[in-house]
């Protein structure tokens, strides 16, 4: 690099004239993986189309050939560059363009070359050279290859060339057919020596041609282990997907393997699990009680409101309290036993639903409902506990990428419909109605469970009904200050919401913006979500006093802790519970398993190692528990599992080919966030009824759509679903970009559409007993998966679209 600058003034007359400052760049490219990039092939297919070969050129200086080059490519008779400058194309090729003319170092701007890395340096390939140049004059990609007569001295790494490769490419280019992406391209079919040789005795441009056809064959064929390093070009970017063994009856035993492995796994680890991030050079101790409030909120008002439609459903019998009980029990015990303890546990939307079946059943058939709600939990935690010790687990492996990230997506987005009914139901109850509705009657269990339940967190249903109409001596006398009012309650409602989702979000993204120190910001990016809620609750309750808003529904328990009467039912009963304890441990097995997959996912670089056997039969033993006494159930929830390991991750920002993407450095995998969450939920049994009461259900639907747009950060399938709408030259450079032709990757994703589609017909479906069957439904996701995907598109295809970034 030189070091000088441009003699302007005179206080830098003693500078030598002539002097200026020259940027020097460089860095490592990874070879051009001809098995799996598919614009490799596309690079020579469109050369070949269009071949700009110059054999024997006689030209001695590098300016001459480039020049010849040029010319070739201009006068090609199917060139469509009416507005090409040669000498401009000549000047932007090399660094002294635009430079003033006292301070001119003619060097060339932009190579490629091969190099090997020896004990005594790096050594140049100095027989061919790849130049690459963008320019805004150019409409398409152009590349030309020349072949001296004899080689020549172009100085320091260039001392005898015999081909120069010119890339030529417009600046504006899909992030896979870049000037440097084409450039990569030859340059891994040059770094081959006995290539070049052959290229050497070649007469014709046939012969050239054929020339590179088959050297693009041993490279198809090539393994990439045995493949020379050119550059080191991104490797965390491209994945090779791992080739799975089918599944034989011989894994599955011997009886308890699996949760013995896990054992061997986590346990030498667990002490560890309380320690790191408190004791130590590298503490955290401010990020566990950020997250440890983040947890707090994200679990205590979903099952709030799960704890008031329960309430509501089984007459008292499933109250706000055991719920908050429930939860925090549940928790504790998990987050101290279980092999993974970054999963979060949650009552949901499906869990209510089996509670709503199992008490229309108790009603039509005279039976206790305590006592059937306890024995189905029992069975359900009987075929949970089997499954683990069989070792089912296992199946979950059949579970690709993408049919998770469906499944995730299907719950992000009922919590954006629940939030839209949810605040649509608000208007229609207050704003077209001239006397409010103050004193109307809660909306029927059947028709509730019908139209506004569905597959996860769909949390709307059990705001809209379980929450308590305003007390009859809070409404208006007047019918018109009661219609005055009602317009003010929905419009406010509507306000709320976006404001709470508006400033949760903010604060969410804070930590990109440039203000305040990097500390500051890291904070109040992950506490946004308790900000936002506290800030609108208060708000809406003391900004507006004069504007009545609802409360959730609370009823004081008589008995917190009554074991059920299990000897009162008869074995018909029995075996009626065993039917709906199956399918409940389907649907336990399937979304316990799957959430941890989401939260173990290679991406979020966790390095203590998985259990799931052992955790589903721990959440078989919790639930267990939770039967008896009459409380609900509890799983593994999404989003609150991933947005748990993100809120714990230490994330960077890197930057590639122009495009910004996080990535995760390290997560603290601790036990410390989930126990004092859980703790703290636990303590909110002296809140009951007030404050709690205070937080008004548009919060909830604002929190609701900020945890939604949070989850489909790093949702592929939704990233490939806004490429449709995207530019090309802004595709971002992924492995699947890379690997699947474009067109792939869009039947790929209207695949996954319809498949999305499916799941809601059933998820969100207005018969409860469609419902049921759901778990039946994501299980067929996977011969659709292995079996019909394949006949669309090749199976290749789908393993890199299904391959980690």
């Amino acid at each position: 690099m030189s070091q000088c600058a441009y003699p302007e003034d005179a206080a830098e007359s003693e500078l030598p004239d002539g002097c200026g400052l020259l940027h020097t760049s460089r860095k490592y490219l990874k070879l051009k993986n001809f098995e799996e990039e598919i614009r490799a092939h596309r690079d020579l297919d469109g050369f070949l189309d269009r071949a700009s070969i110059i054999l024997n050129e006689t030209a001695t200086s590098l300016d001459d050939v480039l020049r010849a080059m040029l010319l070739r490519l201009v006068h090609k008779p199917d060139n469509t560059e009416s507005d090409c400058n040669l000498d401009l194309l000549m000047a932007v090729l090399f660094t002294d363009a635009g430079t003033p003319m006292e301070g001119k170092v003619h060097l060339l701007s932009d190579t490629i070359q091969g190099v090997t890395a020896t004990v005594t340096g790096v050594q140049y390939q100095q027989s061919w050279l790849c130049i690459i140049c963008t320019s805004k004059s150019l409409l398409k990609r152009h590349v030309c290859i020349s072949r001296l007569v004899r080689p020549q001295n172009w100085g320091e790494n260039c001392c005898e060339v015999r081909f120069v490769i010119l890339v030529l490419a417009p600046p504006k280019m899909k992030s896979t057919k870049t000037a440097t992406e084409v450039g990569r391209t030859f340059a891994t079919m040059f770094l081959d020596i006995t290539f070049r040789q052959k290229l050497l005795k070649t007469r014709t441009e046939e012969e050239f041609k054929e020339a590179l056809v088959h050297q693009r064959q041993l490279l198809t064929m090539m393994d990439q282990g045995l493949t020379p390093s050119l550059k080191h070009y991104s490797i965390s970017s491209i994945c090779i997907p791992k080739s799975h063994q089918p599944l034989q009856q011989k894994d599955f035993f011997p009886v308890g393997k699996g949760i013995r492995e896990d054992f061997a796994r986590r346990f030498p680890v667990y002490p560890l699990d309380f320690t790191d991030g408190i004791i130590g050079k590298n503490k955290a101790v401010g990020k566990f009680i950020t997250t440890t409030l983040f947890l707090y909120f994200a679990c205590l008002l979903p099952t709030i409101a799960f704890g008031s439609l329960n309430d509501e459903i089984t007459y008292g019998a499933i109250d706000v309290q055991k719920t908050i009980a429930g939860q925090s029990i549940g928790g504790l015990l998990y987050a101290l036993f279980s092999g993974q303890p970054l999963v979060v546990l949650l009552t949901t939307a499906p869990l209510a639903l089996y509670t709503h079946v199992i008490r229309g059943i108790c009603d039509d058939y005279d039976l206790d409902f305590n006592t059937f709600y306890a024995w189905t939990g029992l069975w359900n935690s009987f075929f949970l506990t089997l499954y683990a010790l069989f070792n089912f687990s296992l199946i979950m492996s059949l579970f690709k990428r993408s049919t998770e990230e469906i499944i995730a997506l299907f719950i992000s987005m009922t919590f954006v419909l629940d939030a839209v009914k949810g605040i649509v139901k608000i208007f229609q109850k207050y704003y077209g109605t001239s006397h409010g509705n103050h004193n109307a009657d809660h909306i029927s269990v059947l028709s509730l469970l019908g139209l506004g339940t569905s597959l996860n967190t769909s949390f709307h249903t059990a705001l809209n009904t379980s929450l308590l109409a305003n007390p009859p001596e809070l409404t208006s006398v007047s019918s018109r200050s009661a219609e005055h009012s009602s317009r003010e309650t929905a419009v406010l409602s509507l306000l709320i919401m976006l404001g709470t989702l508006w400033l949760s979000y903010t604060l969410y993204q804070f930590k990109k913006s440039p203000y305040l120190h990097p500390y500051m910001r890291e904070i109040l990016s992950d506490c946004a979500l308790p900000i936002s809620v506290l800030t609108f609750s208060i708000i809406s309750s003391y900004g507006f006093q004069e504007i009545n808003m609802s409360k959730f529904r609370y009823n004081p328990s008589e008995r917190l802790f009554k074991i059920a009467e299990m000897q009162s039912l008869s074995l018909g009963a029995i075996g009626s519970a065993m039917g709906l304890g199956f399918l409940l441990s389907m649907l336990f097995f399937i979304e316990q398993n799957l959430v941890a997959a989401l939260a173990n996912a290679p991406e979020n670089r966790l390095v203590k190692g998985t259990a799931y056997h052992w955790d589903l039969l721990l959440i078989a033993i919790i639930n267990t528990g939770l039967s008896l006494f009459g409380m609900p159930w509890i799983h593994a929830a999404y989003p609150h599992s991933p947005l748990h390991v993100r809120a714990l991750a230490v994330v960077e920002e890197r930057v590639e080919n122009g495009h910004i993407y996080e990535t995760i450095v390290n997560v603290w995998e601790t036990r410390l966030t989930t126990l004092g969450a859980s703790i703290l939920v636990g303590f909110s049994l002296l809140l009951l009824p007030l404050p709690l009461q205070w937080i008004p259900k548009p919060v909830l639907y604002g929190l609701f759509l900020y945890i939604a747009l949070t989850s489909i950060d790093a949702n592929q399938l939704f990233e490939r679903m806004a490429l449709l709408l995207k530019d090309q030259a802004s595709y971002p450079p992924t492995h699947y970009i890379r690997r699947v032709p474009q067109r792939k990757i869009h039947y790929f994703t209207g695949l996954q559409v319809l498949q999305l589609l499916l799941l809601c017909a059933f998820g969100m479906s207005p018969l409860p007993y469609m419902k049921m069957i759901f778990p039946l439904i994501m299980m067929a996701m996977i011969p659709i998966r292995y079996k019909l995907l394949p006949r669309i598109i090749e199976a290749k295809y789908l393993d890199a679209m299904d391959a980690e970034h």
